[in-house]
């Protein structure tokens, strides 16, 4: 019964204890908020990339997928599968509406994608990254009274759904980065800018339109004559990545497919002729798609729908071959196709960050070990001060096994509350973090610079006390309280705000402040073996003690 009663006593009785315990509870909090901030890093990278490519991606390449129309009714009779909407991916000049000078026309190259607008916002909810469309009650109360959008003549969510105007123009959707005319807020939103010499700002959608070029290229790699066509700006919208934002340009599929020269054709015979002395035709090759996106059922792993799909694509092909009004496309046909999960497909984007949250996790865990050695220090220094105790306790017939207990159990307890100290304490912070960084960001408070500056003043006065009273310890500790104080009022009063996240540059609107419980729940074990690790060794030399050398100690 002596070792808890003692190891109780020893926690409570002391101050020194308790720096033990802020230490490892600094350590753990420390560990807990870096790696739940880039947690949430990687969280909205995933979130954000995997926009508008659903659970699963098939592609081929440039010459595309012929009969994907077949493909994709046999895509959605699976089990696996929801959706799936074809794409064509190329890439392309969009001439711009503006340019340097007086007639000049700005050139972007940018990422083509030929869509359907149906059929991708029932695989990746292509409407809601539709950018001009008239906000939900929700949505709408986060945003500024200044905000385009809670003006109704900007809502183009019809014309973004259907890529045509008003008058039956074919239109595209642009990145929401790609027009200069779109002004970055610190809040994430965005407004119009306006022109030098202009009375209003300029809207995309209200402008002549852009010209967009593209250039075929045949099965056999050459490059055919350029295309280029004018579309209406239907509306633009926001993926939440950068590098689609600012090059991806979203344009009709059946449109596409006649530049690219991707839409139905004839196949004509290289034997066989008419009387009029023209080859005859033989078939028709059919329209194709460079790739396929699909949603996966509920319940179902992107894994297990990657499988299905091969399986069907598969079943498809040597169908089509057994068919002879098919069979002659579809020996041309590839065996397999890339077929992806969005993880896979967005490998080069998601795994940096997740290496840079190892890494991060990996270099900050090196406070285990300084808390580890604070805990060794500090228990070294109570060892040589309970020797006395230590000595009556062995004379009264305590064990070296008992005594060893004490202090690892001492060290135990040290370790759980400071352990969970530091769980709390980084939950306040992540939890806050937007708003801390909100504070930041605006002037110090007349209130809070007040109470600084009376703090100062009294640590000033307890400072003279201590000199007048001759104590030395006093004078040390409040010369630091002084100063410190004095340091963090001139920062108050000069403080103007500054902003260490900013959105426009960093995209994300927000801080992360979600915890991430498993991190915290490993910190803490670690916290906890690593303070244990610290007492053991001041416990054992505890438990080698001499009880007769230790009563002569004193």
């Amino acid at each position: 019964m002596y070792a808890p009663l003692l190891a109780n006593r020893y926690l409570t009785s002391r101050i020194i204890p308790m720096i033990a315990a802020t230490a490892v509870a600094l350590c753990v909090a420390l560990v807990i908020i870096v790696v739940s901030v880039m947690t949430g890093f990687l969280d909205m990278v995933r979130t954000s990339g995997k926009t508008l490519i659903g659970d699963v991606v098939a592609t081929h390449d440039v010459t595309g997928i012929s009969y994907y129309q077949e493909f994709i009714r046999a895509i959605e009779a699976l089990p696996e599968a929801v959706a799936a909407s074809p794409i064509i991916e190329t890439f392309g000049l969009l001439q711009m509406p503006y340019g340097p000078g007086a007639g000049a026309r700005q050139l972007e190259t940018v990422q083509v994608w030929g869509i359907e607008p149906e059929s991708l916002d029932r695989v990746a909810n292509y409407r809601d990254k539709l950018y001009w469309r008239a906000p939900d009650a929700a949505l709408a109360a986060t945003l500024l009274p200044t905000d385009p959008r809670l003006d109704p003549a900007f809502d183009r969510l019809a014309q973004g759904m259907s890529l045509t105007n008003l008058s039956g123009e074919a239109g595209v959707v642009l990145g929401i980065e790609i027009s200069a005319f779109n002004e970055r807020q610190p809040d994430g939103s965005y407004q119009l800018e306006t022109p030098v010499n202009d009375i209003l700002p300029v809207f995309m959608p209200d402008t002549s339109g852009v010209t967009l070029t593209l250039v075929p290229v045949s099965d056999r790699g050459s490059l055919g004559g350029e295309k280029k066509r004018r579309f209406a700006v239907v509306n633009e919208f926001q993926s939440g990545v950068y590098q689609i934002d600012a090059q991806r340009v979203l344009a009709p599929l059946n449109i596409v497919q006649e530049m690219l020269r991707l839409d139905p054709a004839p196949i004509v015979s290289t034997t066989e002729f008419e009387a009029n002395g023209r080859p005859k035709v033989i078939g028709e090759s059919p329209a194709r798609a460079t790739t396929i996106v699909i949603r996966a059922a509920e319940g179902v792993t992107p894994q297990a729908l990657a499988k299905a799909v091969r399986e069907a694509y598969a079943t498809l092909v040597d169908r089509l071959r057994n068919d002879p009004a098919t069979a002659t496309v579809a020996f041309t046909m590839p065996n397999q196709l890339s077929v992806m999960t969005w993880e896979e497909r967005l490998a080069d984007l998601i795994g940096p960050v997740e290496k840079e949250r190892e890494l991060m996790r990996t270099l900050f865990s090196i406070v285990y070990i300084v808390s580890a050695a604070l805990v060794l220090a500090i228990f070294w220094a109570i060892v040589q001060e309970k020797t006395r105790d230590i000595g009556i306790l062995r004379a009264v017939g305590a064990s070296r096994a008992g005594i060893l207990w004490i202090f690892l159990r001492y060290g135990l307890l040290i370790g759980l509350v400071g352990s969970i100290a530091g769980v709390a304490l980084a939950w306040i912070i992540v939890a806050r973090l937007n708003e801390i960084h909100g504070a930041l960001g605006s002037p110090a408070p007349l209130w809070l610079r007040i109470i600084v500056c009376v703090a100062v003043a009294a640590s000033v006065f307890m400072l003279v006390r201590g000199a007048m009273r001759a104590s030395a310890l006093r004078v040390v500790l409040w010369t630091f309280a002084t100063l410190a104080l004095s340091v963090i009022a001139i920062a108050l009063v000069l403080h103007q705000g500054f902003m260490v996240w900013d959105p426009s540059v960093y995209y994300f609107s927000r801080i992360p402040s979600q915890l991430d419980w498993v991190t915290a729940s490993t910190t803490m074990v670690g916290g906890i073996l690593f303070s244990v690790v610290g007492a053991a060794i001041p416990a054992a030399y505890a438990a080698d003690t001499d009880p007769v050398q230790s009563l002569r100690f004193e």
